[in-house]
């Protein structure tokens, strides 16, 4: 592991800590490692050997691979070009927290949708209905839907050209909400 990598991985480990609402004494209690040594990962000023990210890992309920992706997300730049035709574009590429997709042009899908995570709909042009839990709402140019994780929903463009963003938080996180915090 480099060192940069290193530094990404602090910061997804105290994020997987803090989503699980664990100290670090009890991830150091899990782990077998030192509170202080733990503290220095997530603040980036010590580098994990693979076997002590493997216990921290386990500790964490995941991999060393979920760790090292959610340390890819961490600090990606990446710019995505538009200009793509009708249809639907990945506006994010690559796993990270977060999913958006742009649909493009007058779809149908005739489908329900139910998402584990937050989802975000904007209608960048055009409109579009969206029915959520047995209501309908049109959505104008300019308009935005919050869905929370669980609403079970589906959508159609209104007007020709309509131009749908849709941002969500990735499937692969776990975004639970927690009342406690």
């Amino acid at each position: 592991m480099d060192e940069k990598e290193a530094l990404r991985v602090g910061a997804a480990v105290r994020r997987r800590r803090r989503t699980l609402g664990l100290t670090l004494a009890a991830v150091a209690g899990r782990s077998g490692l030192s509170v202080p040594f733990l503290s220095q990962i997530e603040n980036e000023r010590a580098r994990p050997s693979a076997r002590s990210l493997d216990r921290v890992a386990e500790a964490l309920e995941t991999t060393t691979a979920r760790l090292r992706a959610a340390a890819d997300s961490a600090r990606a730049v990446d710019v995505v070009r538009g200009g793509e035709g009708d249809g639907v574009r990945r506006v994010v590429r690559g796993r990270h927290q977060l999913s958006a997709l742009e649909f493009t042009g007058e779809l149908d899908l005739r489908r329900e949708f139910q998402h584990r995570n937050d989802e975000v709909m904007y209608v960048a042009q055009g409109a579009a209905e969206v029915e959520a839990e047995g209501q309908a709402y049109r959505l104008e140019q300019g308009d935005t839907l919050f869905l929370s994780g669980g609403v079970r929903h589906r959508w159609r463009a209104t007007v020709p050209g309509t131009r749908l963003l849709v941002v969500a938080v990735a499937e692969h996180i776990d975004a639970t909400y927690d009342p406690r915090r």
